[in-house]
């Protein structure tokens, strides 16, 4: 029985790997912060190490006795203060990197973001050649991660980076799950460009077992895109709109305007330090195109993306179950 260290096992995508792992037979230990909600961990059978990934004694203290890592541990925001970004997403996979080393892990996963590119050029498609121009710090951050992971694997770490698309799902309630679901569907309804842009989901099951998956097989030292098809904003809102059982009427609204709302938004939040509803840097993933290859995933670890309808409902489910959105009558 392979035993796995998972970093951010109380985030969105750690509500979700961590009893899957388990149910496929892993002995899962997680990294998680006393002050977090470590609970459902404990109950599903996963072992728990108190520390934090900018703690190096803690984190070395929960790899021992672990033949892999799952480095899931990061900081994403849309506006943040910008040491954050640097303290966790760096320093943080600095230390559970050098961790890994000197534990002599078998598997060493590790995951970063589509949206290191930056802002997609006009007609373009991202592999993973796609080159990369961060213009936030989130980005920044998390390719400066990558680097000090393809510098470990160089040095003989078996490393493998995976970069998932934006994730939705059950227990994520920021991002893709609140643009597309909980602010539409509490009535919300704006988009720009018409919903013509392209966004690039990917339900965070899918990427469960792409990691599980990354875990045994796949190349060390390279990196991956795990995304479902690209799709436009409107036919997101028309399948979601369709499983909800309401209209997907939605409200166009010019981009100028909305670009002067947010830096209006930003600007007060630097002065207040209270996130913008719609902060600035939001433009890069809603203003642009992201239409995202991952057929080096799909070949090389298995990934098979579940029909988009079938996760839009499986999502809804789960904001219906936990009385976050009312389910249709």
């Amino acid at each position: 029985m392979m035993r796995v260290l998972v970093t951010g096992a109380t985030g969105f995508l750690g509500h979700n790997l961590c009893p899957y792992l388990v149910e496929q037979g892993y002995a899962v230990r997680a990294l998680v912060r006393p002050s977090s909600d470590w609970g459902f961990l404990a109950e599903r059978g996963v072992e728990i190490a108190f520390g934090d990934v900018q703690d190096p004694t803690s984190v070395q203290a929960a790899i021992a006795g672990c033949e892999a890592v799952v480095h899931a541990a990061g900081y994403f925001r849309f506006w943040g203060p910008r040491d954050r970004y640097w303290a966790v997403n760096v320093m943080g996979t600095r230390n559970v990197v050098q961790a890994a080393e000197r534990a002599g892990v078998q598997r060493f996963v590790h995951i970063s973001t589509v949206a290191v590119v930056g802002r997609p050029r006009p007609g373009s498609v991202i592999d993973e050649t796609y080159p990369c121009q961060p213009v936030d710090e989130y980005q920044r951050t998390k390719l400066e991660g990558e680097r000090l992971v393809q510098d470990a694997a160089r040095r003989g770490l078996p490393a493998i980076i995976l970069r998932p698309g934006a994730f939705y799902g059950p227990w994520g309630r920021y991002a893709f799950n609140r643009l597309f679901f909980e602010d539409f569907l509490k009535g919300l309804r704006l988009q720009v460009h018409g919903g013509r842009r392209y966004t690039f989901p990917v339900f965070v099951p899918d990427l469960c077992r792409v990691i599980e998956a990354a875990l045994c097989r796949g190349r060390v030292g390279e990196i991956y895109n795990v995304a479902d098809r690209s799709r436009r904003h409107a036919e997101i809102y028309e399948i979601v709109a369709r499983v909800a059982g309401t209209s997907a009427w939605r409200l166009n609204v010019p981009a100028t305007p909305m670009l002067a709302l947010a830096w209006i938004w930003t600007k007060l939040a630097d002065l207040t330090g209270r996130e913008p509803y719609y902060p600035l840097t939001l433009a890069s993933y809603v203003f642009y195109d992201w239409v995202v290859s991952s057929e080096k995933a799909q070949r090389e670890l298995g990934f098979e993306p579940t029909p988009f309808e079938e996760g839009v409902r499986q999502t809804l489910e789960w904001y219906w179950a936990q009385g976050i959105l009312r389910p249709p009558r």
